[in-house]
């Protein structure tokens, strides 16, 4: 604080709100402008006017119609760098796989220059490369989460990966290569009861019921539904994996678990200690002494083994002796 009556003692701090201040507003006027602040009492009794703009009825099909052949035309001279740009924003925004006709009827965009510019995504964003991924799933296309960041969208959304027990894989795999099947189908396949397995997947909405089937009984016939292919991120059934491949994904498997299972090769410290030890020679020495001697005895055995051997060719090989008949010699004629 400064003293003083003249100009020169005077405080040099300048007013906030003025140039080269500590701010240009204070900490009241920030405050009443960003916080809540008081209720006012003369706008209790007034009700609230209407502030986004109304849209279209849904009833109104010429004002619908002429909004699409105006997309229509607008969608004709699009680059095709912007019919990318326009499909990527929509299926963006789009909760579940969108078909062709459905990209076709959201933008007006032809379907050719469609699956051009869906074939130019798909490279873009793919596993690996995009943190976003298009998949071609349930017969649409859909963006999805890379896989390889699966761990930490998963902790970011504070979700459980969702995993189904082996009753449900074994029953859910039946009825994706048997489909339509019907439930005794199933249990003669498993030979257990599978109702609260089907129960549990129709819950789920990986099963439905197709039908049932014309024959004693009437049984129901279960499939797999379009909720499957998007839990597998598969393109359609055809993309299930056949016998062949499934015994070939087996085989890789086994070797890896085979590659796992070896014992780890010895590591260059362990060679370096053993190198180091004073007894190291010692033992080297003894252990070639031992293996000299077990050579010399296996030499000696195929030795013995050899003249064996000799001898017993020499007895097949002679010729037999004459019988007792015959000791005489020839008899005169």
């Amino acid at each position: 604080m400064t003293t003083g009556n003249g100009p020169d003692d005077a405080d040099e701090t300048p007013a906030p709100g003025t140039p080269g201040g500590p701010g240009q507003f204070s900490e009241e006027e920030i405050a009443s402008v960003t916080g809540p602040g008081p209720d006012d009492a003369e706008l209790d009794g007034v009700e609230a006017a209407a502030i986004e703009e109304g849209s279209d009825d849904d009833d109104n099909v010429p004002d619908l119609q002429s909004s699409f052949e105006k997309l229509l035309a607008k969608s004709r001279n699009l680059s095709p760098d912007r019919i990318r740009t326009v499909l990527e924003s929509v299926l963006f925004v789009a909760e579940r796989p969108l078909s062709v006709d459905e990209l076709y009827q959201a933008t007006g965009i032809q379907r050719e220059p469609i699956l051009q510019a869906l074939d130019q995504l798909s490279g873009i964003h793919r596993e690996g490369i995009s943190g976003v991924v298009l998949y071609e799933v349930a017969g649409g296309w859909q963006f999805r989460t890379d896989p390889h960041s699966a761990e930490y969208v998963r902790r970011y959304l504070r979700v459980k990966p969702q995993r189904l027990t082996r009753a449900a894989v074994e029953t859910l795999a039946i009825i994706a290569y048997r489909q339509p099947v019907t439930r005794p189908e199933l249990e003669d396949i498993r030979g257990v009861d599978c109702g609260a397995v089907l129960k549990a997947l129709m819950d789920r909405k990986l099963v439905k019921i197709l039908g049932k089937r014309e024959e004693v009984g009437r049984p129901i016939l279960y499939g797999t539904t379009k909720e499957f292919l998007e839990f597998f991120a598969l393109k359609d059934l055809s993309a299930l994996p056949t016998l062949r491949e499934f015994h070939e994904l087996t085989q890789e498997h086994r070797e890896i678990v085979e590659k796992e299972a070896a014992p780890p090769a010895p590591k260059a410290e362990g060679t370096v200690a053993a190198l180091s030890d004073p007894n190291f020679t010692k033992r080297m020495e003894k252990n070639e002494a031992a293996s000299e001697a077990a050579l010399e005895e296996l030499e000696e055995a195929m030795a013995a083994a050899e003249r064996s051997q000799k001898v017993s060719s020499s007895i097949l090989e002679s010729p037999p002796s004459p019988e007792k008949g015959d000791s005489e010699g020839p008899k005169p004629e």
